[in-house]
């Protein structure tokens, strides 16, 4: 008999919010779109500076341009087919899952991409075990699984610049300015989420688009 887990945003005892996420990564391509976006901003800054060497140089022609921009899209081609193999061989080796703890008060949210042998069901369970420890001791919510994190981001919702809602990912982009925080959520709790992160980052432009 397959076991339900309840994987909603909730409010633990110490005022804290948590919820886990399961990215099936063969149906979610957020994280390799992210990728592609890098590397065409890196792209568009190397144009730019080649443009401006060029005008200093007095080699601005037609020539140069379309010779420059034929190098770049065989070398975008090339990014892209080495990403989409490197996306999957990345999903395969973590079995093609992304599962996620966060954490989000007033202050900040928290983003704990957890290792491929923690399960969500496993995951969910370890929280709510927590739950009856929290009366006396609300300090001891959630240490173990920051233990079991694989890696960890956090975001001051105070520094965050824009938050950019994309529902069809279940995702919320939190943009600081040097760092980019992304936050996942079931579409249940997409709107509460969202609209907490609007009240509690007030110096971010808030994106209705989805």
């Amino acid at each position: 008999m397959k076991t339900e887990y309840d994987d909603r945003v909730k409010l633990y005892p110490d005022g804290k919010y948590r919820w886990v996420y399961e990215m099936n990564m063969l149906k979610n391509y957020s994280v390799l779109f992210d990728v592609w976006k890098v590397f065409g901003i890196s792209m568009i800054i190397i144009v730019i500076i080649f443009a401006i060497i060029s005008l200093f140089d007095g080699d601005f022609d037609l020539d140069s341009i379309s010779g420059m921009l034929f190098g770049l899209g065989v070398t975008a081609l090339i990014i892209c087919v080495i990403s989409i193999i490197g996306y999957f061989v990345y999903a395969a080796i973590s079995g093609w899952k992304y599962v996620v703890l966060f954490i989000m008060d007033e202050k900040e949210v928290v983003h704990q991409q957890m290792p491929k042998t923690i399960k969500k069901g496993q995951l969910i369970g370890d929280l709510t075990m927590l739950v009856g420890s929290l009366a006396g001791r609300p300090g001891v919510v959630g240490t173990g699984l920051l233990a079991k994190s694989r890696t960890s981001l956090s975001s001051t919702l105070a520094d965050v610049k824009r938050l950019i809602p994309c529902r069809w990912m279940n995702l919320i982009k939190v943009n600081q300015l040097l760092s980019k925080n992304r936050v996942y959520v079931k579409d249940e709790d997409f709107d509460f989420v969202y609209n907490f992160l609007c009240e509690h980052c007030p110096k971010a432009k808030k994106d209705r688009r989805t």
